[in-house]
C-alpha cells in the first residue's frame, strides 16, 4: 500500500514538473546574458539588443563611479591594493532592483554597494519570448586603496633595509 502511494507520488510529481507549459516558464527569473530583451535603462536607446546592453552596463557603471562613498573604503585599514566587492540584483518586472546583494571585504562595503544599486532608477523591464520577467544582474565593483603615507614610508625604510643586507 505505502509502495503504491509513494509510486503514485512520484508520477504525479513527475508529470507536474515536466508538464509545466512554456508560459509558465517565462515567469522565471533570467540571467542578464541571455536575456532576449534586455531591461532599458533610463536614456539608453538602441537598435538591437547589444546596444541596450552596452549602454545599460555603462550607466550603472556611471551610476555607482557617482555615488559610491570612496573614503568609507580608505577609512576601513584595508590593505593597499585592489578590492573587490560583488553585486547582485534582479530587476523585477516592474523594472526596479530588488533583492540586492553584496559581498565585499568589509560589512560595511557590503551596506556601501546594497546602498548604491539600491538607488538605481526604474527600468523598462526585460523580456523573454513576448512576457516581462525578473531579469538577473551581477555587478563586480573594483577599486584601489592606496597605501597611507605611513605605510609607504615604512615599506621604504623595509626595502633599503633589504637592499642594505
Amino acid at each position: 500500500m505505502i509502495k503504491t502511494f509513494l509510486l503514485s507520488a512520484f508520477v504525479l510529481v513527475s508529470c507536474l514538473t515536466y508538464g509545466q507549459d512554456e508560459k509558465n516558464t517565462t515567469n522565471e527569473d533570467v540571467g542578464f546574458a541571455i536575456i532576449e530583451n534586455v531591461p532599458v535603462y533610463p536614456g539608453c536607446t538602441g537598435k538591437d539588443n547589444v546596444e541596450l546592453k552596452s549602454c545599460m552596463s555603462e550607466k550603472i557603471t556611471q551610476h555607482v563611479v557617482q555615488n559610491f562613498n570612496k573614503s568609507l573604503a580608505e577609512a576601513l585599514d584595508l590593505p593597499a591594493g585592489k578590492q573587490r566587492i560583488f553585486v547582485q540584483f534582479k530587476i523585477n518586472r516592474e523594472g526596479y532592483v530588488v533583492d540586492v546583494r553584496a559581498r565585499a571585504p568589509h560589512p560595511i562595503l557590503e551596506m556601501e554597494a546594497t546602498r548604491v544599486v539600491d538607488l538605481l532608477p526604474q527600468m523598462k523591464p526585460g523580456m523573454q519570448k513576448g512576457e516581462t520577467v525578473g531579469v538577473l544582474y551581477s555587478l563586480p565593483i573594483v577599486f584601489e586603496i592606496e597605501e597611507s603615507k605611513k605605510e609607504k614610508r615604512e615599506r621604504l625604510k623595509r626595502e633599503r633595509t633589504a637592499k642594505g643586507n
